[in-house]
């Protein structure tokens, strides 16, 4: 196992890792909207969700991954009716990639937080993808 910590995102708060990467995948812990200083920023719920993605993807990179790289997010959010905004800037922010998710809404966040995000990514960069294999004229495999 390997402990990342980068000062591109914000600092643990407690006794654990911004992510650990262990076969092949990088666990990445709870990122809310603070600023790489540790610095809550609780604006719009919108803004936060993209600084919390912004976190991660700065956690991953110190991993050797990336936002493109995701497997599974999980999406903890204080008011389910804030889902919409959150879902804009999350598609907005990932792009095409659509890794698997679930969200739960819950009471409370510390600090005041309306939202934390949990994921976890394949570790490294992403591969090119493998030529086709082609048949020749004779029926012998060629690359």
């Amino acid at each position: 196992m390997k402990a990342i910590f980068t000062p591109d995102a914000p600092p643990p708060a407690g006794h654990y890792s911004q992510a650990i990467v262990h076969q092949g995948l990088v666990y990445v812990a709870g990122q809310v909207g603070a600023d790489p200083a540790g610095r809550a920023k609780i604006n719009s719920v919108e803004e936060e969700t993209e600084q919390a993605l912004r976190n991660i993807e700065a956690v991953l990179k110190a991993a050797g991954s990336g936002l493109d790289r995701i497997l599974q997010m999980t999406v903890f959010v204080t008011d389910i009716a804030l889902w919409s905004a959150v879902n804009a800037t999350y598609a907005r922010v990932m792009g095409d990639h659509r890794p698997a998710r679930a969200v739960v809404p819950i009471r409370d966040l510390a600090r005041g937080h309306q939202i934390e995000l949990v994921c976890i990514a394949a570790a490294g960069a992403k591969r090119a993808a493998a030529k086709p294999r082609t048949r020749s004229a004779t029926g012998k495999r060629r690359r």
